[in-house]
């Protein structure tokens, strides 16, 4: 149950990121506004994929959060080239372990 969502949130983030990528190639870079129209539909399944997820609305927003900032620190370092730090990292790492309270603690 656990690696679906950790799976879930990969995707989620990985639509977001990559959607608003495209969009700002387009928007910032000049490219062709194909890449808006594809950012766009990506962005569209990135609003459909996290209602898969098992939670409520708050707690699966509120820990993507999370995931969304250690997704764009590898995005950055991996498709921009810019090498994270190690406050990056750190800070990355804090967010994560929000996730895992977040959506994983036991509750009683």
């Amino acid at each position: 149950m656990i690696a679906k969502s950790v799976c879930y949130f990969i995707l989620a983030g990985l639509c977001e990121i990559g959607g608003g990528y495209l969009v700002w190639l387009w928007l910032r870079e000049g490219k062709p506004a194909m890449y808006g129209l594809v950012g766009a539909v990506v962005l569209i399944l990135y609003g459909v994929i996290p209602t898969f997820q098992p939670a409520n609305f708050g707690r699966v927003y509120a820990a993507y959060g999370g995931v969304f900032i250690a997704l764009s620190i590898l995005w950055g370092w991996k498709i921009d080239g810019i090498n994270p730090d190690r406050f990056d990292i750190i800070g990355g790492l804090i967010a994560l372990v929000g996730v895992g309270v977040i959506m994983y603690w036991p509750r009683g």
